[in-house]
């Protein structure tokens, strides 16, 4: 019998994934779903292919409910641009080179090959690297700093005023980035961040002129 924790557990994960998938515009609402992802992938949030045309929004619910609802909506709303902008981050042949060289490497090991057992370490390395580098470059953060644009322009046509949807926002990257160790997660979002407070000063001086 699940204790009354795990059940009120369900029913948020239940009622919140209803609510977000009410908040997709009418076009993305039949191919993006949402899934629970507790203590798997991702740390928090993150979309990603699912195969053919449909793309997965992964939530931690667990993590999720600790956020105020604005909060959530503006973090759901930035992968939701990254669906519009066609950024949705995609495993391609890195991970498919992955696999095959870890296969490759252990079936040439066994044998003592070891010519092909170095050349399937070598794929093995390519791949690898292009896995840790993902997410990292520029044109990845610049993708990101668009989302959370787009972010604000899908809060704005939810009926949110301007200043909220960039207060929400820049909140809810603060407190990604409180638990973010250092490395390339925690560069990602302190850029982001700078790019939200720079575009809410240009706002604001557009507003008030």
């Amino acid at each position: 019998m699940p204790s009354p924790s795990s059940s009120l557990r369900n029913t948020f994960t239940k009622t919140e994934s209803r609510r977000l998938q009410d908040l997709l515009p009418p076009e993305l609402q039949a191919w993006v779903k949402i899934i629970n992802a507790d203590g798997v992938r991702p740390p928090l949030i993150a979309c990603e292919e699912a195969g053919g045309d449909e793309v997965v929004i992964l939530i931690d619910m667990l993590r999720w409910e600790q956020l105020a609802q604005d909060q959530r909506n503006l973090l759901f709303w930035h992968e939701v641009a990254r669906v519009q902008n066609d950024t949705v981050p995609k495993d391609g042949w890195e991970v498919a080179a992955l696999a095959v060289g870890l296969g490759g490497a252990v079936g040439e090991l066994w044998v003592q090959n070891g010519l092909l057992f170095m050349l399937a370490l070598g794929i093995c390395g390519v791949a690898g690297f292009q896995l840790w580098r993902r997410g990292s470059s520029k044109k990845d953060i610049r993708h990101l700093i668009e989302a959370d644009q787009g972010a604000i322009k899908l809060a704005m046509r939810n009926g949110y005023a301007m200043p909220a949807a960039y207060k929400s926002l820049g909140s809810s990257l603060k407190i990604l980035l409180s638990e973010a160790s250092k490395g390339r997660e925690r560069t990602a979002l302190e850029k982001r961040l700078d790019a939200l407070r720079a575009e809410a000063a240009r706002a604001r001086r557009n507003y008030e002129n």
